[in-house]
């Protein structure tokens, strides 16, 4: 029986003397272009909007929907690691700065987070507690799930608009079979994750 993501988890945190719950969520671990993106979301616990749920589960047209009601009615903050700052991290660091940005992004500081995943990250100062598949049991990552991945799919649409030919428009910078096509025929541009390794080998075939 599949189940929808509820507010327990913020409940219990709430029952343990917490007052300003918040998810995050970060998306874009994958692609070979483009930033990765976290959100951070406080949601008031008597105006959640309905339908929330991992965003991976919702169509695009519902994510939209979605992203525009919570921003409506929640503390909403984004953040982001560059691909430069991918690069020199590595995407697993980058990945946790990006939340702890937009966990201190919120126009009033939480002081419980819960996390997407198995780990919390380095340098979040505040109590925090990492929840596996969080996007599928916390309304509020859930949230943040929304918010981060729609955020970024727009912004992969302008940055196709910059760099046609690749499908960014279509693929968010995953290593589909178009994207890896256009990087053998066009070439790496400067949204390219350059040590991720399908970038990493057209450069190093290029040098050589």
């Amino acid at each position: 029986m599949k189940t929808a993501p509820d507010y327990s988890y913020e409940r219990a945190a709430r029952a343990q003397g917490a007052t300003r719950v918040v998810g995050t969520d970060e998306v874009g671990r994958g692609p070979l272009a483009g930033p990765v993106v976290a959100a951070a979301v406080w949601l008031d616990p008597d105006n959640i909007p309905e339908g929330l749920n991992d965003s991976k589960k919702l169509t695009a047209k519902r994510r939209e929907a979605l992203y525009d009601q919570i921003m409506a009615v929640a503390d909403v903050s984004i953040g982001a690691c560059t691909v430069e700052e991918i690069d020199t991290h590595n995407i697993l660091r980058a990945s946790h700065i990006a939340m702890t940005r937009a966990v201190e992004g919120l126009s009033q500081a939480a002081d419980y987070v819960l996390v997407d995943g198995n780990m919390i990250p380095n340098g979040l100062n505040i109590t925090a507690e990492a929840v596996v598949k969080g996007d599928s049991k916390s309304v509020s990552i859930a949230a943040a799930s929304i918010i981060a991945k729609t955020w970024r799919d727009r912004l992969m649409v302008d940055l196709a608009q910059q760099y046609p030919g690749y499908g960014w428009e279509k693929n968010s910078g995953y290593p589909v079979k178009a994207h890896l096509e256009a990087l053998q025929t066009l070439g790496v541009t400067p949204a390219h994750r350059r040590s991720f390794k399908p970038v990493h080998k057209i450069l190093y075939q290029a040098n050589n």
